[in-house]
């Protein structure tokens, strides 16, 4: 799925415009915000619009002239001098349908008042084309509608969000549903605006074709498409042939890193998995992994180690390296070693990174993805700390820099191979805990070694990764573990979604 900036919306917006019209535009914007409505409330007897003074709040007008009469509905609207003829149309067709307009409150209290005596309140203040903070005469609706514990739905973005940025004003609507009108805006999906939207959706205006025409190369994952990338496994496969991913990880400190690893990649699909680690580790492995193979190298015999994992790679299709591995000067040089002579697919984590840091020159032109959280990024890069703001500027830097497909972990994870950013829908606080980075590069490496391409396996990984933790943390609201994670994957994985015109189900929350 496209994700565009508020300039790309507005291009294809305007192109839409002058092949369909303005006014039929907003029409179809209504059907769409009103069946947000009832999505989000079903059987709402009241429910209220602040409604701001451009095309943002003649959606407002347009849905509730498409609601049953059976629901009250009052709209509070700002002034609006001189309402385009689309806005007027909407306007005229609300009165007509009965919709109660008033003049909207001029204190927070009298706004909570207000939403407090609906079953949902519309936030339709501001559109994708607002960049500032909102003006002082709406600030009394944004508190309002924060204040009365009422469930708002936000039409195409929570006003004070940044269409493009992400960035949140110092008041900004939190909405438990947002709305996103004919695309899915990029900052919607971002940090720190992602928490203030809700369950996400994208209303089907008609405007497809000026979508996927405009220039963005920023995508997202839904449940559709991942299912679409995960590989079938043929009637006839074995299990070498279903995904034979090699995991290099584990030293006597963090053995469980290779165990959660080697337990995503089997839980993702792996028909054979084999472990690698250090002689001294094995025996506390080999008592927590029943159905993957382990081996042992020497981790004091640079040259021997190198030879023997490049000879376990003959029977696997892809790697994993670094989580829990040991940081002495000889597993670096074993790293580094095999990773040079490795003509496979990999992921590379966790204390790899340590061994990599000063030497990423020698993954470029690899099938390769690295998935560092923020700080590890902050030492891979060699820039320092991420400021709020610049993930996206900082990541993408960095691969045109190193030309490594890099997964960024965070609650928004992205995903960036030098062409596209895929923006991650499922993350969850669920997975900060220690070990879920151990069960993704599992679901890389296993996906890679099912023959997905970097990219599709990291982006792919990622959201299904966020669906594990999902369900784990429905199953078991506190004390979720990576191990839980790993186990749920199966089950998370989502049903064939249902086209259900105009709305379209993005990510919840």
């Amino acid at each position: 799925m496209r994700l565009l900036t508020a300039d790309q919306m507005r291009a294809a917006d305007a192109a839409a415009m002058r092949r369909t019209g303005e006014t039929e535009l907003m029409r179809r914007a209504g059907v769409a915000v009103a069946a947000a409505v009832v999505r989000l409330a079903p059987h709402a007897r009241r429910a209220i619009a602040f409604a701001g003074p451009g095309n943002n709040g003649g959606d407002a007008f347009a849905a509730f002239a498409e609601l049953d009469a059976a629901c009250e509905r009052v709209i509070f609207a700002a002034p609006s001098p001189r309402p385009g003829p689309a806005r007027a149309d909407a306007e005229a067709r609300a009165h007509a349908a009965g919709v109660d307009v008033r003049p909207m409150p001029g204190t927070s209290q009298a706004c909570a008042n207000a939403a407090a005596a609906a079953d949902v309140v519309v936030d339709a203040l501001l559109g994708t084309g607002a960049r500032s903070e909102p003006g002082p005469a709406l600030v009394p609706a944004i508190d309002g509608m924060n204040g009365a514990g009422i469930p708002v739905l936000a039409v195409d973005l929570p006003t004070g969000v940044d269409a493009t940025t992400g960035a949140a004003a110092s008041h900004t609507v939190r909405a438990a549903a947002t709305v996103m009108l004919g695309a899915a805006k990029l900052g919607v999906l971002l940090d720190p605006a992602r928490a203030y939207a809700g369950t996400l959706y994208v209303g089907d205006i008609g405007i497809a074709t000026e979508v996927d025409e405009a220039p963005s190369r920023f995508r997202a994952l839904d449940a559709g498409e991942f299912l679409a990338l995960l590989p079938p496994r043929g009637s006839g496969a074995d299990k070498r042939s279903a995904g034979a991913p090699l995991v290099i990880a584990g030293s006597p400190q963090f053995p469980g890193a290779a165990v959660l690893c080697a337990r995503g990649a089997a839980r993702a699909g792996a028909g054979y998995v084999t472990v690698a680690t250090a002689a001294g580790v094995a025996t506390v492995l080999r008592g927590h992994l029943v159905e993957q193979v382990v081996m042992t190298f020497d981790d004091t015999d640079v040259a021997g180690s190198i030879d023997a994992l490049i000879d376990l790679t003959n029977h696997a299709s892809a790697v994993a390296i670094g989580p829990g591995l040991g940081l002495s000067d000889a597993l670096g040089e074993i790293v580094r070693g095999f990773i040079t002579r490795l003509q496979l697919p990999f992921v590379a984590d966790a204390s790899a990174f340590f061994h990599l840091a000063k030497h990423l020159d020698i993954l470029r032109g690899k099938r390769c993805v690295i998935t560092p959280h923020e700080r590890e990024f902050a030492r891979l890069s060699g820039e320092g700390t991420v400021a709020p703001g610049s993930r996206i500027e900082r990541l993408r830097s960095f691969v045109a820099r190193t030309g490594i497909t890099t997964l960024l972990k965070g609650p928004a994870t992205l995903v960036d191979d030098g062409i596209t950013t895929s923006v991650n829908l499922s993350g969850t606080a669920a997975l900060a805990t220690a070990g879920t980075g151990d069960v993704l590069s599992g679901i890389v490496a296993s996906l890679l070694a099912q023959g997905l391409a970097p990219f599709d396996a990291a982006r792919a990984g990622a959201y299904w990764h966020g669906l594990a933790g999902r369900l784990a943390a429905a199953t078991r609201p506190v004390g979720v573990v990576a191990g839980d994670v790993a186990e749920a994957l199966g089950a998370a994985l989502p049903s064939a979604p249902r086209r259900e015109p105009p709305l379209h189900l993005l990510a919840d929350v």
